[in-house]
C-alpha cells in the first residue's frame, strides 16, 4: 500500500526561488551532519542559504559572528569543524560550500 503525500498548506508549497539556495537531503541520508555541533550546523545552513550556483560567498567573518549570535573564537572553531568533516572551505573572503563526498558507493 503506498501512502498518498498531500500538503498540509497547498498554497505554501515551496519552490527553488530563482536565487538558487537548497540543501541536499543526503546532509541526513549520508550521515554528513551527524556530530556536528549545533552552531557549526547553524553556519552551514547560513552559508548555503547566500552561497551561489557554485557555493561561494563573500560575507565577513565579523558578519557572519553577528548574524549568528557567535564570537570570533567560536565562529572560527566551528568553521574547522565544518572544514574537518569537508562540508565547506575558507580562504578569505571567499566561503565555499562544497560538493558532498559520495558516501552511497554511487556517483554525486
Amino acid at each position: 500500500m503506498s501512502v498518498i503525500k498531500m500538503p498540509v498548506m497547498p498554497a505554501r508549497v515551496r519552490r527553488v526561488p530563482e536565487s538558487f539556495s537548497w540543501v541536499d537531503h543526503r546532509l541526513v541520508r549520508e550521515g554528513h551532519i551527524n556530530g556536528r555541533s549545533h552552531p557549526a550546523l547553524a553556519l552551514y545552513l547560513f552559508l548555503v542559504t547566500v552561497a551561489d550556483a557554485q557555493g561561494l560567498s563573500y560575507w565577513s567573518e565579523n558578519a557572519l559572528a553577528r548574524r549568528l549570535r557567535l564570537d570570533l573564537v567560536r565562529l572560527r572553531e566551528v568553521r574547522t569543524e565544518l572544514e574537518a568533516a569537508g562540508l565547506v572551505a575558507y580562504e578569505p573572503p571567499v566561503w565555499q560550500v562544497l560538493a558532498l563526498p559520495d558516501r552511497s558507493g554511487g556517483a554525486t
